[in-house]
């Protein structure tokens, strides 16, 4: 059977395949090795699900867990960006347009117009549902930092005013988490896990 838009839609599936090759900095909480870009992703979509409670007024659970979902596959092409790396931050956004280009492409018209809109949407950052969606990119990495006693904190030697910086974020996208996350980066600069 000649299906042009099927045929379209499966050369993206199998393209999002290649999401699970991309390396990023963060560890699995048993520190076995560093998380893939779709283990990310996933874990983001299931954060929003049990964070619900703590979005911004007039954000839609549904379109953030899309963009969580959505976010990182331009790093098929562009690869991971590490976020304390000052200089490859400065080249991120023209790789990731080139790449969000090429893949969300291979989708048909309206749906590539579709999903290429929830990403650029997650960029700008400027809707409640997209801060939400950013905050959770946040607090991941920063969970699982904190939870191997400072792991690529440590490696890197990251200090206190690069994590606050990092995670301004969450200030905006779950205010309501905030105190909270203040506590968890004092407790890890005491432990010495993040540099003061």
């Amino acid at each position: 059977m000649d299906n042009p838009l099927l045929n379209q839609r499966l050369q993206f599936i199998l393209e999002l395949d290649q999401l699970k090759q991309v390396q990023r900095q963060t560890l699995l909480l048993d520190s076995s090795r560093r998380e893939n870009s779709a283990e990310h992703s996933w874990h983001l979509a299931m954060m929003a699900i049990a964070l619900a409670e703590y979005a911004p007024p007039q954000s839609d659970l549904f379109r953030a867990i899309q963009q969580v979902l959505i976010h990182d596959v331009v790093e098929i092409d562009a690869g991971d960006t590490f976020c304390y790396d000052l200089a490859a931050q400065s080249e991120k956004a023209s790789r990731e347009a080139k790449a969000a280009t090429r893949i969300f492409g291979l989708l048909p018209a309206p749906q590539a117009d579709e999903l290429r809109s929830l990403w650029e949407e997650f960029e700008a950052g400027t809707t409640p549902t997209a801060q939400f969606a950013a905050a959770l990119d946040r607090l991941q990495p920063f969970l699982h930092n904190q939870q191997t006693q400072g792991g690529t904190w440590k490696q890197h030697g990251i200090t206190r005013t690069q994590v606050m910086q990092r995670m301004a974020a969450v200030k905006t996208g779950t205010p309501d988490l905030w105190n909270w996350l203040l506590q968890v980066v004092d407790d890890c600069v005491a432990a010495g896990w993040i540099r003061p």
